[in-house]
């Protein structure tokens, strides 16, 4: 008898500090989660708002509450196991499948839509087709859009592109109709950018050939949209481990209470 409660103590003790152990990779996760959100908002920014769009900019704001979620979850998952409690284990265990399951179903999401959305996904295309010429030409240079010419340059020395669709679209720019401007498309559409360099449109001195923007954003979207939903799947299948972890460790505390 002394050796069977000898093993289960032990059995106990290793049970604690593997779920202790899923707890500190779950926070990890979260983590991360939380730091590609903000990332998105600060890093990418710009090209969120050439899209004039709110979409991505509240799915940036899902993963950063999403990431915080995961972290409180992992808080709960260890006063529960470091005090033993097992009304405590339930909620956590309970929070671990809510979060698993929503993280299925966003994977799943994210893969379909990027299946029917690949090459071109009708909600990406409207959007970017609809704002984005209509932003570079509109705004581009102009007084008090300075964020967006800003984000437009980044756009086309980033991805190599100039224009929405092609170089062409640039003709219809109001900065560019403008008398006193020189330039038949921005200087950031140049391949070696430099002052007055958009005077000349010749495919070797500007991005003419690769395309427009609108394309290479669009692939840039759809990857990152490919990215998070392997790692929500990805996530989701780990905390399979945890839930398994955890009903172990109830049931070890529940033969221990007898």
């Amino acid at each position: 008898m002394e050796t069977y409660d000898e093993k289960n103590t032990c059995g106990m003790i290793c049970l604690k500090y593997l779920l202790l152990t899923f707890n500190l990779l779950f926070w990890l996760a979260g983590g991360v989660v939380m730091a590609v959100g903000v990332w998105t908002l600060v890093e990418k920014s710009d090209y969120i708002s050439l899209l004039n769009s709110t979409f991505y900019s509240a799915s940036a704001y899902i993963l950063i509450a999403a990431g915080a979620i995961v972290v409180f979850t992992g808080i709960v998952g260890c006063c529960a196991t470091l005090k033993e409690m097992r009304s405590l284990l339930i909620v956590y265990f309970f929070l671990l499948l809510c979060i698993f399951l929503l993280e299925i179903v966003a994977g799943v999401l994210a893969y379909i839509q990027y299946q029917e959305c690949f090459p071109l996904c009708q909600q990406l295309d409207k959007e970017l087709q609809h704002n984005l010429k209509e932003t570079m030409v509109q705004k581009y240079q102009q007084s008090g859009e300075e964020s967006i010419t800003s984000a437009v340059d980044k756009l086309q020395q980033e991805f190599k592109c100039c224009g929405s669709n092609s170089s062409s679209d640039w003709s219809d720019s109001v900065w560019i109709l403008t008398p006193s401007n020189e330039r038949l498309v921005p200087d950031s559409c140049c391949k070696t950018p430099s002052n007055l360099c958009g005077r000349r449109d010749h495919p070797s001195n500007i991005y003419k050939v690769e395309g427009g923007c609108i394309t290479k954003l669009e692939t840039f979207i759809l990857s990152q949209l490919q990215i998070l939903g392997a790692v929500a799947i990805g996530i989701a299948f780990l905390q399979l481990v945890g839930m398994i972890l955890v009903c172990c460790l109830y049931r070890g505390l529940k033969e221990e209470s007898y």
